[in-house]
């Protein structure tokens, strides 16, 4: 079974995150979408709605699954029998960031890491730009899934 991770804190999950996924999925049996949990990180949205935001963008999708995990990306993939780890790509800067990632993965591990480079209508969209338009008052619903909107 080809299965991947794709790790993330989805704080929240976003169209540039659904495009990831959306587009991978014909190149794996099951993508594991891993919420990181981190002590030392503030998040806007608790993980529970984390969870159910991605639940309930993916709920007629077999091939997706949806945890929690905290520590390395290595460590959880090798407990979920993962090969893969799934990576966005939206400009240079996120790809020299998460070559040295890759490269680091690689060297203590197997694991093999798949990059897919965003969609042109969705390669500006990040969450801490979604988080800092709701913080000030503004409309997500054209950077976000109606999952997360629908609250």
């Amino acid at each position: 079974m080809k299965r991947a991770i794709f790790p993330g804190s989805f704080d929240p999950i976003t169209l540039g995150h659904v495009d990831i996924i959306n587009r991978a999925l014909p190149l794996f049996d099951e993508i594991i979408i891993a919420v990181g949990k981190n002590a030392d990180k503030t998040y806007m949205f608790s993980l529970e709605e984390r969870i159910q935001f991605i639940k309930e963008n993916y709920t007629n999708e077999p091939k997706i699954k949806v945890e929690t995990y905290e520590g390395l990306t290595i460590d959880f993939c090798q407990k979920k029998d993962a090969d893969f780890i799934l990576r966005g790509l939206r400009n240079p800067a996120d790809f020299e960031f998460e070559k040295a990632i890759a490269q680091t993965n690689r060297k203590l591990s197997k694991i093999e890491t798949v990059f897919l480079l965003t969609s042109a209508d969705t390669s500006f969209i990040s969450s801490s730009i979604v988080r800092d338009v709701l913080r000030n008052g503004g409309d997500i619903s054209v950077f976000v899934p109606k999952s997360v909107t629908s609250k």
